[in-house]
């Protein structure tokens, strides 16, 4: 059974910081593909981060991800905010264990319910 629920949003300023967690169902993040994929309405789902070391050139040097395996965890740190981040945030994990074999968005088939970040002034 997999399980993801995100917590961690809400409203910033332009330039602020928010950490955003996934809570796992147990050995899922050591034991799948985990990452985690945005939304804004009128758009496609497109990917933010994978572990360990996979960030979108959107937000590469301003975007962290991490995991806490002890915890069942993920995490999305997020420095440096702009307006256009501005979307519904997904924890996601891929059916398979390493990320290199996820290949297409369909493979990501566990999804959390996601968490609102808004960056306005």
């Amino acid at each position: 059974q997999v399980q993801l629920m995100e917590s961690g949003g809400g409203s910033v300023q332009p330039g602020g910081s928010l950490r955003l967690s996934c809570a796992a169902s147990e050995f899922t993040v050591i034991n799948y593909c985990v990452g985690w994929f945005r939304q804004v309405p009128g758009k496609e789902r497109e990917w933010v981060a994978y572990i360990d070391n996979y960030i979108n050139e959107s937000v590469k040097g301003e975007f962290t991800i991490s995991k806490d395996n002890a915890q069942n965890t993920l995490y999305l740190q997020m420095d440096n905010l702009k307006p256009e981040d501005t979307a519904m945030y997904y924890c996601t994990a891929c059916r398979y264990y390493e990320c290199k074999y996820c290949t297409d968005r369909a493979e990501f088939e566990y999804w959390g319910q996601g968490t609102q970040v808004t960056v306005a002034s």
